[in-house]
């Protein structure tokens, strides 16, 4: 079984399928879609077990909330939306629900092969991220 514990560190992306449909569906503009499709992100985590910290970081912008797991707060994302998102750890894997303007999209994180897998999915539209540890 999977703890959060095992999410944590700095994880370089190394694989995106779907990312532009993905963006397209949240409603980002063509151009934050072609900066975000070139841009290499690190994704680092922390958590004390209750606290959760997701850094994302790449050459063209860091992003980053910290919050505690299984409380709603306001996160603005990377495209600008705000919302209402909540975060909690459910069978090996960070689950995070974003809700905005009537819309809703979850974002998955879990441990595959030593990988992190990030799933992104909102309607019908799946985008999957794979990142490796760096440290």
């Amino acid at each position: 079984m999977a703890t959060i514990q095992q999410l944590v560190g700095r994880w370089r992306l190394v694989e995106s399928k779907g990312f532009d449909e993905y963006m397209k569906e949240v409603g980002a503009g063509m151009a934050l879609r072609k900066v975000g499709e070139m841009a290499k992100s690190d994704c680092i985590i922390s958590s004390d077990g209750k606290n959760l910290t997701i850094k994302t970081e790449s050459t063209l912008q860091t992003t980053q909330f910290s919050h505690n797991l299984g409380e709603k707060f306001e996160e603005t994302t990377a495209d600008g939306r705000k919302t209402e998102t909540v975060c909690n750890f459910t069978d090996s894997a960070l689950v995070q629900r974003q809700d905005w303007a009537g819309k809703e999209s979850t974002i998955t994180r879990k441990l595959e092969n030593g990988k992190l897998v990030v799933e992104c999915i909102m309607n019908n539209v799946t985008c999957t991220r794979v990142y490796e540890k760096v440290e």
